[in-house]
């Protein structure tokens, strides 16, 4: 994308101590309604490959446990692509989409939303109801309390954004490590740093967030992309929030 990083226009002010305006809390309002919508739709999705039969079947592999409880075995061909498209679609859209469009960025977003919901029918088979919930209200607490931080600080963090983007890079590579080694040691390490670099990320794109509105200098066509983006990367932050402390604090069925 020729004019937006990640969403994001370039270049940006080197200072986050701004006046907050009425624009620029419309503007943060329409990121952080598309990003709640977003759960929505994921968690209606995650639900309906979860928990009905006939979608369930298509996505996932289950066995019924000598205890009565049906337990995920693995992914289905579908299943695996469905999982992997998402990865797949964010970092084709950078070589694809060099001029994104409003309506592009939209429907970027919205599909990769369904695709990471459908795949997240795991949560449901894996841990039980109440632990979800649980823990889905502990990372919206967390994921509030950080995106205020981004939000009000003056500190810059444009500091840390290259370490924490690197920080998932590793985070990536050990997690594939980590699925022919099985070890539980490093799956709680991979967790623990999991949740703290994606905490970092949504202090620090929530600032580059802020900036970005005032470098885009009230063009309307570009903060309708900057708002698809923005949220997109909010979206990922807090599902990974989510997923990790699952594996953390999460009750198993």
């Amino acid at each position: 994308m020729s004019d937006f990083n990640n969403g994001y226009a370039r270049p940006l002010p080197q200072s986050a101590d701004m006046s907050v305006d009425t624009g620029l809390r419309s503007f943060m309002l329409g990121v952080y309604n598309k990003v709640a919508l977003g759960l929505l739709v994921s968690a209606a999705l995650a639900w309906l490959t979860g928990s009905y039969p006939p979608v369930r079947d298509l996505m996932f592999a289950t066995q019924v446990f000598p205890d009565g409880v049906e337990r995920l075995t693995g992914f289905t061909l579908l299943g695996m692509i469905v999982a992997f498209s998402p990865l797949v679609l964010i970092l084709g859209s950078n070589f694809v989409m060099k001029n994104p469009t409003a309506g592009g960025a939209s429907a970027l977003y919205w599909l990769i939303v369904a695709l990471i919901g459908a795949s997240m029918g795991t949560v449901v088979l894996v841990y039980t109801g109440a632990s979800v919930i649980q823990t889905f209200l502990i990372t919206a607490a967390a994921f509030g309390a950080l995106s205020l931080f981004g939000y009000t600080t003056k500190k810059d963090l444009s500091g840390i954004g290259s370490f924490l983007i690197m920080g998932v890079i590793g985070l990536i590579i050990a997690m594939v490590v980590n699925m022919f080694l099985q070890s539980s040691m490093m799956q709680m390490i991979i967790s623990i740093a999991g949740v703290l670099i994606f905490a970092g990320l949504t202090a620090y794109d929530t600032q580059r967030l802020k900036m970005t509105y005032y470098a885009l200098g009230g063009n309307q066509t570009a903060m309708s992309v900057a708002t698809s983006y923005g949220a997109l990367s909010l979206y990922i932050s807090f599902i990974n929030m989510f997923q990790f402390l699952l594996m953390l604090f999460g009750g198993r069925r």
